[in-house]
C-alpha cells in the first residue's frame, strides 16, 4: 500500500526500518535560514534525512524568479536518490509548521513523477504528543537511481499569469495571509497587494487547530465555494514564493480536487517587475 497524501504517525511507526520508506525532516523558518538544520540535529524522527528549502527545495534567485525558484529536476532527483529513494520509495516529509515545507516537497516529489509521497499529518508535534522517541542519530543510506518523469505542464509561468489577467481562463489562488493579501503588514517582499483579479486562501484555514488537515469533505466544500464556476484543472495556485501555494495544491488533493497547477514564481516573482499590475 502506498500513500498519497497524509499519513498518521501510527503508520510511519510501523514502518520504521523499512528500506522501502523514507522519511524527511523539512523544518524551516523563514527569518531564520540555520533553524531547520539546529533543530534536527537536537532530535528529529528515526530514520529521518534532513532536507533544506532553501539548499534543496529551491533552485538559485536570479533577483526576478522569485524567492524560491523550483529546483533543478535531475538535481533534486539526485539528493533523493543519494538518500536512498528509488521509484518503489515511500517518502513522508514532515516539518513543525503545519506542513508549510513538508507541502513543497510532496508537490516537488510528484512533479518529479514520484508518486509515492505523503506528508505526516500534524508533524513532528503529533508524533511528540503521541509518545514517540525523538534521535539524534543521523541515519545512513545506499544510494540509489531516482527516474524523472517530469509534469512540466503542472508549472504556471509568468507571461502566461500575465496574459490572463481580465481573461479569466483560468483562477489564481493567492496562499497568503489575508493582510498580505490586502496589502498590508507586508514585511517580506518589497512591494504589498495582489496579483489582480485573485482570490485569497490563506493555507493555514486547510488546518484545524492542532495542526492537522480538515476532513475531506469539509476541504471540498471550502475549495469549490472559493474557485466557483472554475473547475479545479483551472485553478492556478500561488502564494509568496511558491511554498505554502503547494499546500492548498496538497488540500485540493485531499478533498479529490485534482489538476490544479503551480505558479512557482508567485509574488516575489510578480512585484519584481514595477511594470505588473498591483491590486490592493
Amino acid at each position: 500500500m502506498s500513500f498519497t497524501t497524509l499519513v498518521t504517525c501510527a503508520e510511519v511507526a510501523s514502518h520504521e526500518g523499512d528500506p522501502d520508506w523514507h522519511i524527511f525532516d523539512c523544518r524551516h523558518q523563514l527569518s531564520d535560514v540555520g533553524y531547520g538544520e539546529r533543530v534536527y540535529a537536537q532530535g528529529h524522527l528515526p530514520g529521518a534525512f534532513f532536507m533544506h528549502l532553501d539548499r534543496d527545495l529551491s533552485g538559485p534567485m536570479n533577483g526576478h524568479n522569485g524567492r524560491h525558484p523550483l529546483p533543478d529536476p535531475r538535481a533534486l532527483a539526485d539528493k533523493l536518490g543519494k538518500a536512498g529513494v528509488s521509484d518503489r520509495t515511500q517518502i513522508v516529509a514532515y516539518d513543525d509548521d503545519g506542513a508549510m515545507v513538508a507541502g513543497r516537497l510532496w508537490w516537488l516529489s510528484r512533479w518529479l513523477g514520484h508518486d509515492r509521497v505523503a506528508v505526516l499529518d500534524g508533524g513532528i508535534q503529533q508524533w511528540v504528543r503521541e509518545g514517540r522517541p525523538l534521535i539524534v542519530e543521523v541515519p545512513r543510506a545506499s544510494a540509489t537511481s531516482l527516474e524523472v518523469t517530469l509534469r512540466s505542464e503542472w508549472v504556471v509561468g509568468v507571461d502566461e499569469v500575465e496574459a490572463n489577467i481580465g481573461k479569466d481562463d483560468f483562477l489564481v489562488v493567492d496562499a497568503r495571509g489575508p493582510d498580505r493579501f490586502r496589502g498590508e503588514n507586508e514585511t517580506i517582499d518589497p512591494v504589498g497587494g495582489h496579483i489582480p483579479g485573485a482570490r485569497n486562501r490563506f493555507f493555514r484555514d486547510n488546518l484545524d487547530s492542532e495542526g492537522r488537515f480538515r476532513p475531506a469533505a469539509q476541504l471540498r466544500e471550502n475549495f469549490s465555494r472559493l474557485l466557483d464556476r472554475f473547475a479545479p484543472e483551472r485553478a492556478v495556485m500561488q502564494c509568496g514564493s511558491g511554498v505554502t501555494a503547494c499546500h492548498n495544491l496538497l488540500a485540493m488533493e485531499i478533498a479529490g480536487l485534482r489538476g490544479a497547477r503551480l505558479y512557482a514564481g508567485s509574488w516575489s516573482e510578480w512585484c519584481s517587475d514595477p511594470s505588473r499590475p498591483v491590486e490592493r
